[in-house]
């Protein structure tokens, strides 16, 4: 607590500090003084009384988070109470919520002029998380907590309830790695996001459950271990996913192109008619997939605390993400943006999978915009005030049928679309678009026979471990070369180095372009295409039947 000179009535400036030498010599004393007005004529009715504390906390800003300072300044006068420094709502409606959490925790809540300053004031300030500062600020500015290190060397965050409880807040692990950088000892936070904090190595992480808790230890009347978990354990536990590769019957091919598509990172779109198991196989990406390193699932893990998407029992992302939004979804929610720009789908599939079910029915619009991030592997989005890029890593699922009926090519069914139809409903789908999917593989409809059997097919941990193979291999390869990290990635300079031809594969390939009217973006992708194959097979060499499957990956660049 520091108490300021101020002005007498008449003007006349009082350079007097209240002491426990002259009078005050409790907690309780100078609470009273804070809230009475009679009080102060044991000194004089002229002082003007005014009480100034500071409190550190944190904000999120795009996945990132920047320090805070919460300046509480309280003065006689009127009640009232105002907080400055750009809040959202949230933040002035934590006025109820404090005044009420403080008065049922046994504290005394002053009815003087309350000012909260929320520093740096040119950043705006969003959420619930500065309840617990703006709280533990006026009671250490009405002496109820006492001036301690503790108070400079811990950053606090966390919602309170009206009884006084706490309740958990979004990007902890942000903020507390931002703490970690800026040279914070520990963090005090509600119980439920003790966890998540505790990742970050260095930081001490301090869980309280109650207002009343987190003023009694800053008090030194209680005492409360440090959080810590073994972050290697608790990221090596077993990893499960509810599905498997295995279920699926039938579609080899559509299986074995998927396999493909992991090994290297490419892209994939899946063409058959209703029901013939594309999304059965899109939902099991993520399976074959090599597991998170511990820098990926940070990075995914962040992303996901932010919009409050970690399940209160899980502390860290330890599986591929897989989102599948509706077809009828904005550009703000596939991409990110908004007032307050929040990540979009396709940050929440960072280090994961992005399935886009009935790719042609989302609109053209929307589609054009993942353009950026299949290129950049992040998404920028721009503010006349702030500029805020997410991360946008993922490996694009699509399908959709192959014309307006669905049947073109079903041995069960009649296509009723002639070939301008056919042609328009493929077109939603531009060139440039379509030049960043690498693989386009048909998904015919499962035979009933096949219905009727017994699963026969890979377990996903068989494919993953050959998939694993295959990336290692392109880890050492692209060792040293900065952004490239599997053979989806490579540009044209790479290409050419990694991806020569014998004589037999340059005929083959030659044929498949001027033959079959494959155009000449395809060129590049059956290449890729083709080292990753050669990969599965360990195979420095890219041969002929490389090739051959490579190119039966390219249906749509076929003529219709």
């Amino acid at each position: 607590m520091q108490w300021l000179p101020g002005f007498s009535e008449t003007g006349e400036y009082l350079n007097r500090r209240v002491t426990p030498e002259n009078g005050l010599e409790t907690r309780r004393e100078r609470s009273i003084l804070a809230g009475y007005e009679p009080t102060l004529q044991l000194y004089s009715r002229e002082i003007l009384l005014i009480m100034l504390s500071s409190i550190s906390s944190s904000t999120v800003v795009g996945i990132d988070a920047i320090i805070i300072e919460v300046e509480v300044h309280i003065e006689s006068g009127m009640p009232y109470y105002a907080t400055v420094g750009l809040p959202d709502s949230a933040v002035k409606e934590s006025k109820e919520r404090v005044s009420a959490a403080v008065k049922n925790s046994g504290f005394f809540y002053p009815l003087k002029r309350l000012t909260i300053n929320l520093a740096p004031a040119d950043i705006r300030k969003e959420g619930s998380a500065f309840d617990l500062p703006i709280a533990v600020g006026i009671l250490a500015a009405t002496g109820q907590i006492e001036d301690s290190p503790k108070l400079q060397d811990i950053a606090m965050l966390g919602e309170l309830s009206l009884d006084g409880n706490l309740r958990p807040v979004r990007g902890i692990l942000s903020i507390a790695t931002a703490l970690k950088k800026n040279g914070f000892k520990g963090i005090l936070l509600p119980d439920d996001n003790a966890a998540e904090a505790a990742i970050v190595e260095g930081l001490e992480v301090y869980p309280v459950d109650t207002l009343a808790d987190a003023a009694q230890f800053l008090n030194g009347e209680m005492e409360i271990e440090p959080f810590t978990i073994d972050l290697e354990d608790f990221f090596n536990a077993q990893t499960f996913y509810h599905v498997d590769m295995f279920d699926v019957k039938g579609q080899d091919y559509g299986k074995r192109a998927l396999e493909v598509a992991a090994s290297g990172g490419h892209n994939i779109l899946m063409l058959g008619p209703p029901g013939s198991g594309k999304t059965m196989l899109a939902k099991r990406i993520p399976t074959i997939l090599p597991n998170l390193t511990m820098e990926e699932a940070l990075e995914t893990t962040k992303v996901h605390s932010v919009m409050g998407l970690l399940p209160k029992s899980q502390a860290l992302v330890r599986t591929r993400p897989f989102r599948s939004p509706h077809h009828t979804i904005s550009d703000a929610g596939l991409i990110g943006g908004g007032t307050i720009p929040k990540p979009g789908e396709v940050s929440l599939a960072h280090h994961g999978v992005l399935f886009l079910d009935e790719f042609a029915e989302f609109k053209k619009s929307i589609l054009e915009l993942l353009r950026q991030p299949l290129e950049d592997n992040e998404v920028t989005i721009a503010r006349s005030k702030i500029t805020i890029s997410y991360p946008a890593n993922f490996l694009l699922a699509a399908a959709m049928n192959p014309c307006p009926c669905g049947y073109l090519g079903d041995s069960q069914h009649d296509c009723r679309c002639t070939p301008p139809q056919i042609q328009k409903y493929r077109s939603r789908i531009s060139g440039p678009l379509l030049d960043r999917i690498d693989i386009h593989v048909e998904v015919p409809a499962v035979k009933y026979k096949e219905l009727l059997q017994d699963p026969k097919g890979e377990k996903s941990e068989d494919i993953r471990a050959r998939v694993e193979k295959a990336r290692n291999i392109q880890t050492e390869r692209f060792k040293g070369i900065q952004g490239v990290y599997c053979n989806a990635h490579m540009q044209s300079k790479q290409v050419r180095k990694f991806c020569k031809l014998n004589d037999d594969s340059q005929a083959l390939l030659k044929n498949a372009i001027t033959k079959l009217g494959m155009s000449a973006r395809a060129y590049d992708r059956i290449l890729k295409v083709s080292r990753t194959i050669a990969d599965l097979d360990n195979c420095g060499e890219i041969k002929a039947h490389h090739v051959s499957e490579a190119i039966q990956y390219r249906s749509l660049d076929r003529d219709v």
